[in-house]
């Protein structure tokens, strides 16, 4: 069983290694300064504004997700044997198991066609909010839980109300894993592409801050349309994509590992 186990690993390790390994040669030969410095231009450029759109994309995504994903992970961890908490956690569960895809379409039925918002940032973020919800929710549920219950009763003895416990005890004392959950469902919205295909759209062009009646590109975008391209451009902006998201995942994984092994130091 170790040795299997061992080859296992050594496998894994032989996957992962490669794709980062080829991801990072393709896409290192790829990059440029104008890949920084200058838009799409049809299958050409560079990738300012799909760098720019996914940034504003997740980063709004996560304003809108953070604060209703921890509050209910406060309620489905303080009021976890009531009946309306059961009923949330098990529609979180299914919302995890949700495709992409159909919350993509759930968003171009509902607000690119019967709100009028057309291809939007604000239709793209919603979307990919939606998406993150069950995971900060279940992580910060999960965070507050792990706070002794004795803490708890001793807030409580001392005459705390049931708001100041929460703002004032269990969120500073789960502020790190809920963090961490936070940082690692940006990491899952960071790779998606079906959402923003019927939500977001896609643009050529530098967001110019409309958050609606305007498509935003995004990275994600260039590498499932691009790389099917015959043409050499495309394709170096495809790889330079690829490197690019891939840079972006590793570094959120590896400050949620970080806050993580700061807490336990």
């Amino acid at each position: 069983m170790w040795v299997l186990a061992a080859l296992g690993f050594a496998l894994l390790a032989f996957v992962l290694l490669y794709i980062l390994t080829f991801v990072g040669l393709r896409g290192a030969q790829s990059l440029g300064l104008e890949t920084f410095v200058q838009d799409t231009q049809g299958i050409a450029g560079g990738l300012r504004n799909a760098i720019v759109g996914s940034l504003v994309l997740c980063g709004l995504a996560t304003l809108l997700a953070a604060p209703i994903g921890v509050s209910a992970g406060i309620y489905l961890s303080e009021h976890a044997d009531g009946w309306p908490a059961r009923l949330s956690r098990f529609l979180s569960d299914v919302l995890v198991g949700v495709p992409s895809i159909v919350l993509g379409y759930f968003g171009y039925i509902t607000m690119v066609l019967y709100l009028g918002w057309k291809f939007s940032l604000l239709a793209g973020a919603i979307t990919l909010a939606i998406m993150m919800l069950p995971y900060v929710a279940r992580t910060s549920e999960l965070a507050l839980r792990a706070v002794p219950r004795g803490v708890r009763e001793a807030a409580y003895g001392l005459g705390g109300r049931e708001g100041q416990v929460v703002l004032r005890i269990l969120l500073p004392t789960a502020r790190v894993p809920i963090m961490t959950g936070i940082l690692l469902a940006l990491a899952i919205a960071l790779g998606e592409t079906a959402p923003l295909l019927y939500t977001a759209g896609w643009s050529n062009y530098l967001w110019s801050g409309q958050f609606t009646r305007e498509g935003v590109g995004y990275l994600t975008y260039v590498i499932w349309s691009f790389i099917g391209e015959p043409y050499a451009s495309a394709h170096r902006l495809a790889y330079a994509a690829a490197l690019l998201i891939t840079l972006m995942v590793l570094a959120i994984n590896l400050l949620a590992r970080a806050l993580l092994w700061g807490r336990r130091r």
